[in-house]
């Protein structure tokens, strides 16, 4: 708790530390309010509403973001000047191919992270040739906060400038752009196409954990919106909020909105480092401490690109807690996507919260499955708390003792459902074995109740009925149904493990 807190007043020292673009200082003043929404006074100026997205052309020769043309060879990278048609023609632009522009967040350091030339080799292999662009807005980003955030809308300015050059001056049609903004450069993206002049947009941008600082509530003018291009997704991997705050910001943003492992924390990333981080680094340890689940989001993308044979499917659902119990592994109706490069581009009148669960590392891809259990308790009076675990026998390779997560004690007669995810691709399912876990004292304390209160079904011994055990693979969409192999003796207890095999089920036969 303390290493959250920490967290949350660095973050809050980096939004109300302000100089407006021209150096002068400027106190600002935080209320209460302010810290519980996220907003303080400082971004009142940085976020003007600009709902017409009217702007006056530069006359300058150069403008402030550099545009790097990614090549593969040794020096990595050519840049290209604004209205210098020779440019395009020495770093071999080809005006016949896509633009994917990758558009980089707010900087501590002034240098271009590691990510980025990782993301554009990875464009670069994809099968798809493509021009790959790196908008350099390193000056413009290397400021307070508050700063940086004013200047997004600038840079944006700047992208729509240099789209708009490329169509008039080669022909090059912004629809085969796709701009990919990371935090901060996911609002630059959408700034860049609500400034884009003309009826047509970019074709597609996408947002990689858009920052949530001084944007989060804010109208679709003033952040990334859906309305910025002809489609628009986005990556939540850090919403976590603390104090008002987070940094990644957690309202739907795009046409598709993915939120792994719910979007607020990603498993591997330990913010209890924090302190570590800070003793390494000094100040500027924060950004190794949230870079983990905040950084989580480009790294998902870039294994889009380098896995094509593992690619991730998300689920539209209301929200994490129902996704984890398995009820929302739906592809019909376009209730299912793939995140990443590769992902079903299609305009949705509004936005679609899609969730998925992924691994701590790449490839991040996990094989979704729903387990519906029908259980009958035959012991009267309060439920129990059994711990169950499972085994998956298939036709590539077993899954052994899953833990079954059941939220609610096991009462009377009632079907309860949950989401199991596994590493690898098991392939069919073929058998099931089912088993409650328990110790000899557990089994010894679990007579002693049946000796005292009494049951009136013949001579077995009253425990748990497992009747049935039905199974939707996500990723194929197949249902299956398990019944048990022993017809004779369906009774479960304490230590004891039943064998369920694929059967013909009843009530979906009928229907």
């Amino acid at each position: 708790m303390k290493s959250l807190q920490l967290l949350s007043f660095l973050l809050l020292s980096c939004v109300i530390v302000s100089a407006n673009t021209y150096g002068e200082k400027k106190k600002v003043q935080v209320s209460k309010e302010n810290l519980r929404t996220g907003w303080c006074d400082c971004g009142l100026k940085a976020l003007e509403s600009q709902s017409e997205h009217t702007r006056t052309k530069k006359h300058q020769k150069n403008s402030e973001t550099r545009f790097r043309l990614y090549t593969d060879t040794t020096e990595g990278d050519c840049q290209i000047f604004l209205n210098q048609l020779e440019t395009l023609e020495k770093c071999s632009f080809n005006s016949s191919l896509p633009l994917v522009m990758i558009v980089h967040g707010w900087s501590v350091d002034g240098i271009l992270e590691g990510w980025i030339w990782k993301m554009a080799a990875a464009l670069k292999a994809h099968h798809k040739p493509l021009n790959v662009i790196v908008a350099d807005w390193l000056t413009l980003a290397r400021q307070h906060y508050p700063i940086a955030v004013q200047n997004t809308r600038h840079v944006g300015q700047e992208i729509a400038e240099f789209l708009e050059w490329l169509e008039e001056s080669i022909q090059f049609s912004r629809s085969n752009a796709h701009l990919i903004g990371y935090s901060l450069g996911a609002h630059v993206s959408g700034f860049a196409g609500s400034f884009i002049s003309g009826t047509k947009k970019i074709g597609r941008i996408t947002g990689l954990d858009p920052a949530g600082p001084l944007f989060e509530g804010m109208s679709p003018t003033d952040r990334l919106s859906p309305d910025d291009a002809d489609f628009v997704d986005a990556i939540h991997t850090f919403t976590k909020q603390h104090m008002g705050l987070s940094v990644g910001i957690k309202q739907p943003v795009a046409h598709f909105d993915f939120y792994p492992n719910g979007g607020t924390f990603q498993p591997g990333c330990h913010i209890l480092h924090v302190y570590n981080h800070i003793a390494q680094f000094g100040i500027t340890g924060i950004t190794q401490a949230v870079k983990c689940s905040h950084e989580r989001s480009v790294h998902l993308f870039i294994d889009s690109l380098l896995h094509k044979n593992k690619q991730i499917t998300a689920y539209w659902c209301n929200d994490i807690n129902t996704f984890n119990k398995g009820l929302c592994l739906s592809c019909r109706k376009n209730r299912c996507n793939t995140l990443g490069y590769n992902i079903r581009e299609e305009r949705l009148p509004k936005s679609r919260q899609l969730f998925l669960k992924t691994r701590a590392h790449m490839p991040f891809k996990v094989y979704h499955y729903q387990f519906r259990i029908h259980i009958i308790n035959e012991i009267q009076g309060k439920p129990i708390d059994p711990t169950f675990t499972m085994s998956l026998i298939g036709t590539k390779e077993d899954a052994k003792n899953l833990h079954i997560p059941l939220v609610e004690g096991i009462t009377g007669n009632k079907t309860y459902s949950f989401l199991i995810t596994l590493d690898a691709d098991i392939g069919d399912i073929i058998m099931i074995k089912f088993k409650w876990e328990g110790t000899p004292v557990w089994e010894n304390i679990w007579d002693t109740v049946q000796t005292i209160i009494p049951w009136t079904k013949g001579t077995h011994r009253p425990g748990l009925i497992v009747k049935a055990l039905r199974v939707k693979a996500g990723e194929t969409q197949q249902k299956m149904t398990f019944c048990s192999q022993s017809i004779d003796n369906v009774h479960l207890h304490p230590s004891q493990e039943k064998t369920f095999v694929r059967c013909e089920d009843r009530y979906q036969r009928e229907n």
